[in-house]
């Protein structure tokens, strides 16, 4: 009887132990299911619903089953400025939002759970229409999230003095949670990143 009860104990764990890992195979495969794959649009979005086109991304999924991007940013609509010693890219309307792009080789995967090498190469920098110079401080990370085959974000403040010099490990994106910190939308020109 002993003997039994422990067989049924083992057996019941056994079945509990495989429904947790074939659910957690599940999760995975639908997150990778899940991914919008393929060339998709990148728009910048105000607080009036107004967007802004700003180029494409391509999502590719290679053998090993990681995904990879290739960005292709439309420079044609962006305005030269030159700022505190350097030319950058950028769009004017409430604010000066200058594209910042991120400088050092990367590897350029993504998942549905981790979108932060996306996020570095979307950086940019707001400065008001009156100010003088740049203020690399002044940095906007876009947070991003999949949510029902869409890449949504929301800016978020760095600064971006932090990536003027490689970090130690290229493999690792360097923007970590502690170092990104909140922005009032409310304040900002365009604080949405839409990719469908």
């Amino acid at each position: 009887m002993f003997s039994f009860m422990r067989i049924r104990s083992a057996v019941r764990f056994t079945c509990l132990l495989s429904l947790f890992a074939a659910s957690l195979i599940a999760t995975q495969v639908q997150a990778i299911e899940e991914f919008p794959l393929g060339k998709k649009t990148i728009y910048l979005q105000g607080n009036d619903d107004s967007e802004f086109f700003f180029g494409h991304v391509e999502f590719s999924k290679a053998s090993d089953g990681t995904i990879t991007y290739a960005l292709d940013i439309d420079t044609e609509r962006l305005k030269d400025f030159f700022l505190s010693m350097k030319e950058m890219k950028c769009l004017e309307g409430k604010e000066i939002w200058c594209f910042i792009p991120y400088p050092y080789e990367h590897p350029n995967h993504v998942s549905a759970s981790d979108l932060r090498w996306l996020e570095h190469d979307l950086l940019f920098m707001h400065k008001a229409l009156n100010a003088f110079g740049a203020n690399l401080w002044n940095g906007i990370y876009y947070a991003m999230e999949v949510k029902e085959g869409k890449i949504l974000g929301v800016a978020k403040a760095v600064d971006l003095n932090y990536i003027a010099g490689p970090p130690d490990d290229l493999s690792t994106p360097p923007y970590g949670e502690y170092d990104i910190g909140e922005t009032e939308t409310t304040a900002r020109w365009l604080p949405f990143i839409e990719i469908r």
